[in-house]
This record gives C-alpha cells, sequence and structure tokens, in this order.
C-alpha cells in the first residue's frame, strides 16, 4: 500500500486539521455513489479511507511516523529493519553476528535461523547449518504471528451526506462502504455535521472484525442557513407589503406556512418562527428565523416611480 500521506495529498507535518479536510475532500471525490461510470473510484476511496484510518487517528499516526506500523496498519516485526547497520552486507563480509565462510560470504541459513528464532521466541534445532532446509525453525512459536492468533479487523473511515431534511425527519441514508456493503443509516436525534456514528462489526473482516465510523457531512442547503440549531431564510417582500403589511408564505424544512409582515416592516429585524429549526439532542427544536429583504418588480413600479417624483418635486 501506498505511504497514506502521499495518498491524502498532505505533508507528515500537515495538521490533524489539514488531514481531515483533505480526507473529506477526496472522500467526496471519489465515492462510489458520485462515480457510478467510473469502476476505479471505488479503489481509490477504499485507499483514502484507509489512509485516513493509519493517520487520522493520533495514536496510530504515532506509531506510524516511529516505524512501529506500516501503511497497511499492520505492526512491523522487530529485528527486520535493515539487520543492523551493515544490513546483508555486514553479515557477508563476516560482520558482527555473521560467520565468514570460505567463498568470502556469511552462512545465511544459520544467521537466519538466528535472527527469525529469537523474534519469534522460539530455538534453532541442533545441528547448525548442516541440518538441512528449515532446521533453524523448529520448535518456533507463532503465537502472536501466525494464523492461531485472533486480530481484529481495521475500522473504516466513510463519509456520508446528508441533508437538512435527512436530519429533521430523522431519515435513513443509504451509505455504501469499501467493503462493499450498503447500509441505511438513522439519522440520530439531534445530529449535526461532523458527528460521527460508529457501527460495530461493519468494517474490515477479522476476529472480532473492525468498524465503520460514519462521518455526517451536511450538504449546503437552497434556502436556509445553519445556525446552532437554528435556521436562518432570506424572504423577498415587496415595498406595498413592507409598508402596509401582509401576510406572506415561507417555506420551512416541513412544508409552506403563513406569517403575518407587520407595517412598517424595514427588513432590519428577522422574525421568528418557533419550533421550526433543527432537532436538538435530548428533544426540542430551534428556530426559524426570516429575514425580510425589500425588492422591486424588474419591469420597475410605476406609481410608485410617480409618487416620489412627486414627493421631491413638492
Amino acid at each position: 500500500m501506498r505511504d497514506p500521506y502521499d495518498v491524502l495529498g498532505v505533508p507528515k507535518t500537515a495538521s490533524e486539521d489539514d488531514i481531515k479536510k483533505s480526507y473529506r475532500r477526496l472522500a467526496k471525490k471519489f465515492h462510489p455513489d458520485q462515480n457510478q461510470s467510473n469502476p476505479k473510484a471505488k479503489d481509490s476511496f477504499a485507499e483514502i479511507n484507509s489512509a485516513y484510518e493509519i493517520i487520522g487517528d493520533k495514536a496510530k499516526r504515532a506509531q506510524f511516523d516511529r516505524g512501529e506500523i506500516g501503511a497497511d496498519g499492520k505492526p512491523r516485526a522487530p529485528g527486520f529493519d535493515g539487520f543492523g547497520a551493515g544490513g546483508f552486507e555486514g553479515f557477508a563480509r563476516g560482520g558482527p553476528r555473521g560467520r565468514a565462510t570460505p567463498g568470502g560470504g556469511a552462512d545465511m541459513d544459520d544467521f537466519l535461523s538466528d535472527i527469525l528464532g529469537q523474534a519469534f521466541g522460539g530455538r534453532r534445532r541442533p545441528g547448525g547449518a548442516g541440518a538441512g532446509p528449515g532446521a533453524g525453525f523448529a520448535g518456533t512459536r507463532t503465537e502472536g504471528f501466525g494464523p492461531g492468533r485472533s486480530m481484529k479487523g481495521e475500522d473504516l473511515q466513510v463519509t456520508l451526506d446528508v441533508t437538512l431534511e435527512d436530519i429533521v425527519t430523522q431519515s435513513k441514508v443509504r451509505v455504501s462502504l469499501p467493503t462493499g456493503k450498503t447500509l441505511d443509516i438513522q439519522m440520530p436525534e439531534g445530529a449535526v455535521d461532523g458527528q460521527q456514528i460508529r457501527l460495530k462489526g461493519q468494517g474490515n473482516p477479522g476476529t472480532p472484525s473492525g468498524d465503520a465510523i460514519i462521518t455526517l457531512a451536511l450538504k449546503p442547503h437552497p434556502q436556509f442557513r445553519v445556525d446552532g440549531s437554528d435556521l436562518r431564510h432570506d424572504l423577498s417582500i415587496s415595498i406595498e407589503d413592507a409598508v402596509l403589511g401582509a401576510k406572506v408564505r415561507v417555506p420551512t424544512l416541513e412544508g409552506v406556512v403563513e406569517m403575518t409582515i407587520p407595517a412598517g416592516t424595514t427588513g432590519t429585524k428577522a422574525m421568528r418562527l418557533r419550533g421550526k429549526g433543527l432537532p436538538i439532542k435530548g428533544g426540542g427544536r430551534g428556530d426559524l428565523y426570516v429575514h425580510p429583504r425589500l425588492t422591486l418588480p424588474d419591469t420597475g413600479d410605476v406609481e410608485l416611480e410617480a409618487f416620489l417624483r412627486m414627493r421631491k418635486s413638492r
């Protein structure tokens, strides 16, 4: 697997916030639902999630930077990073712990048996190099490395785009996981942008399987702006309605309602519709604030123009 920093396109000095921003941008770009005509997008999406699983987690990032785990998130076995400063060449020259052979090279069978036997907690079979292939592995304990070990599957990081309507109605939203699974996620009460939902056992396979961590990403709405649990909406009204007052129709996330515009409205003060905002965790709803915006007809207002000209001429 590629270096996770390269996958997310960030330097090793990147902040946690920069890593998160880059992950969310790439996850949206390569999400399978947005790239149904591109079969390679699924692989890119999986690689992005795997990379974020490493450097998006503070503890795992530190382990990766220290070389304790690889780009796949698996531990690196101790004692194999070049076999010391001299590497294989040092042993071939009869360096430390290497036994020179008549031909000038080290007895690599003995060398590998020593190293692997120590790394896996085993012992060498008597008889040295002459004991035949595999002699150095007799009695080796594979606990922690072999198939007998229970290894938890890796968690998955997935971004899920949701709408204000999804949050208000607490609807189920479909999400595609890099594993190929498709799940319907019900929006929790009071869900907010950036909130994470952990799905136990829905990550990569293992014993036990990992989890799927779903990060909610709120889509921009064409009519409403989010202000905490409140919503704000700009409502166009005519000068006539602003001066004389009127009943107007106002959109909400659950349909259109009527609201009274008082006479003499200047547009400097917002009007509140209680309980028409977003759900609050623990119960209740925020409010919808309506901001009147005075507008003129595209064709102009002949009567208004005449009135203003008359006043100006006095």
